[in-house]
């Protein structure tokens, strides 16, 4: 006869239980956590306040943007249609000329993400561009996805589609975007609480271009210091010193950077208050 306290004493196993599925986020930031480790390039004398209207704000359209002294606008319009679809329309313009318009429309489900975005309509030339994107939960540490760009102008009409993934692990992100037009991948890295560094590559196909980067950031809680720094294939180093001065809500920031191969340097400073 056969053990029939077998599949009895299988109970008594402990239960491996699954992580719940979450939400992807935005495909436009597949690779924002190796991103914020590189330094913002900085130049002249910029103050910035950053102020909540209130925690009911966002039920209602929100208007973000800057204009620079040659009367240069970005403008973005972002509003919450309802609990899981949002909207944006960005505007820009070189002094008085509109460049760019697009709208975005943005599904946001429980383990899934999708984007529809239409860039510079222009109905009497009949020219526009179209970009799809979705993202997919598989795992609680893996997301897969693509990106679809189909663009379309007098004499010319074509589409390229892009595969994407990202996995997630407990100290480090790694991130691969590839298609037609190229690659984009990049490599986040926790060491500990103090340092945490970033690789990125990418790759251009029509323009046969490929860049390579480094990046890293030092904290200093005790001194409440942040350090980011940059090194890239172009020969380009820089970084970035932020100090925030408590109690007050305000951070300085001090930033330099020197392209050795075109023989520029530019620094900045920066008033961030908020």
């Amino acid at each position: 006869m056969g053990n029939v306290l077998g599949p009895v004493l299988d109970l008594h196993r402990p239960l491996r239980r699954e992580e719940p599925l979450t939400n992807p986020g935005s495909f436009d930031e597949l690779h924002r956590k190796c991103k914020e480790v590189f330094p913002q390039q900085m130049e002249g004398v910029k103050l910035i306040i950053n102020k909540a209207l209130s925690s009911h704000f966002q039920t209602f359209p929100m208007l973000v943007g800057d204009i620079d002294s040659g009367g240069s606008l970005n403008a973005q319009v972002l509003h919450l249609v309802a609990e899981r679809i949002r909207t944006k329309a960005v505007f820009q313009t070189q002094q008085a000329r509109f460049v760019t318009w697009q709208f975005d429309g943005e599904l946001r489900g429980d383990d899934y993400t999708a984007t529809l975005t239409l860039g510079n309509p222009d109905v009497l030339s009949q020219s526009v561009i179209v970009v799809a994107h979705f993202l997919q939960s598989v795992t609680s540490r893996l997301v897969l996805g693509g990106e679809m760009v189909y663009h379309r102008r007098p004499g010319e009409e074509g589409a390229i589609v892009t595969l994407a993934g990202k996995y997630t692990a407990l100290k480090w992100v790694a991130t691969l975007n590839i298609g037609y037009g190229g690659a984009h991948a990049s490599y986040y890295h926790r060491a500990n609480e103090q340092v945490q560094v970033g690789v990125e590559l990418e790759a251009n196909t029509r323009l046969q271009d490929t860049t390579f980067a480094f990046g890293y950031q030092l904290n200093l809680p005790k001194a409440n210091m942040v350090f980011r720094g940059l090194l890239d294939s172009n020969w380009c180093v820089g970084g970035v010193l932020e100090k925030k001065l408590p109690p007050l809500p305000v951070t300085l920031a001090l930033g330099a950077f020197l392209n050795h191969w075109k023989n520029r340097f530019h620094c900045g400073f920066s008033v961030i208050v908020g």
